[in-house]
């Protein structure tokens, strides 16, 4: 009898550490995985983004520091090397040892993906709430996997999630939908917003720079594109937060000299969230904010926020 209550007093402390791990180490490159895996995870992961607010994850290159990050992660999660395009061998070589998901290549199938030729995906795949949702159980899935004891809880989060990008889903819908069809023309600085175009019922978009923002636009670029917004009276385009708003400057100049001034419109989250600590910090406060600069400037209306993401807009003071 004393060597069963002996076993059974060793065995307790082992179940409760199992229930009481430590956060989960994870890291994301780009702060649209970052800040849906930190809701997915809870308590259970600490995400950190590798890229600050502002970042061009084309141009991006590790540092030491990042290196040192990646070292201390227990879980990698990218989007694809079309997007992090000078991560790719960092990324690979840390695969070798710690486990390194690509979100695209995880959550979607090819019916999911646009193409900007036929083995390039486009990787913007979060302009579509709708689409980027399909990654919240593939990260809890992931977490769970080192966290098991997490799972149920981190599904019921995924689940829960979804559902709040649905409501946004069609609170983008309306919006873009008030605006007259003859301007649902959306023109920027790369070719970043195809997914959101393809989702909400854009009629044309348009861009100076391709897919990847690696390449310089010439002069030829912009005047064609100059000439799509003179020919189809385009009220407004939009500079970008990662991308220096020069060709977008130099766009709006050669539209003038061709006999149309087209406005600014305002300028758009791309390929990163917002400055931390802020609505824009976070995915639905970067697609609301997005919407609603997209809406007003192409002469739309933007709707009132739909009830079910009131707790997320009171947390955001929204």
């Amino acid at each position: 009898m004393k060597l069963i209550r002996l076993m059974l007093f060793i065995a307790l402390p082992l179940v409760a550490n199992a229930h009481d791990e430590p956060p989960l180490r994870v890291v994301a490159t780009v702060g649209m995985i970052g800040d849906v895996a930190q809701t997915v995870a809870g308590e259970c992961a600490e995400v950190q983004t590798l890229l600050t607010p502002g970042t061009d994850p084309h141009y991006y290159e590790a540092t030491p520091r990042d290196v040192r990050t990646l070292e201390s992660a227990e879980l990698i999660f990218y989007v694809d090397v079309t997007l992090e395009e000078r991560l790719g061998s960092v990324l690979a070589n840390f695969s070798r040892r710690t486990p390194t998901v690509g979100i695209a290549q995880a959550a979607f199938s090819e019916a999911d993906l646009l193409f900007e030729e036929a083995d390039t995906i486009d990787p913007h795949l979060w302009m579509d709430a709708n689409r980027w949702g399909q990654i919240a159980p593939i990260i809890a899935t992931e977490i769970a996997k080192q966290r098991p004891e997490c799972a149920a809880q981190m599904m019921a989060n995924a689940t829960s999630y979804q559902n709040q990008l649905t409501a946004l889903n069609d609170w983008i819908i309306e919006a873009i939908s008030s605006i007259p069809e003859n301007q649902r023309m959306l023109v920027t600085a790369h070719d970043a917003f195809y997914y959101y175009s393809d989702a909400y019922g854009i009629v044309a978009s348009e861009a100076i720079e391709g897919i990847s923002t690696e390449s310089e636009a010439s002069i030829g670029d912009i005047r064609a594109v100059a000439k799509f917004v003179v020919t189809n009276a385009v009220p407004a385009v939009f500079v970008e937060t990662t991308i220096s708003p020069r060709n977008i400057e130099a766009l709006v100049a050669e539209s003038q000299s061709m006999g149309h001034n087209v406005n600014i419109g305002g300028s758009l989250f791309s390929d990163s969230l917002g400055e931390n600590a802020t609505a824009e910090g976070t995915y639905i406060g970067m697609l609301k904010a997005n919407t609603e600069t997209i809406t007003t400037a192409l002469g739309g209306t933007v709707p009132p926020w739909p009830d079910a993401l009131n707790g997320w807009a009171n947390t955001w003071n929204q």
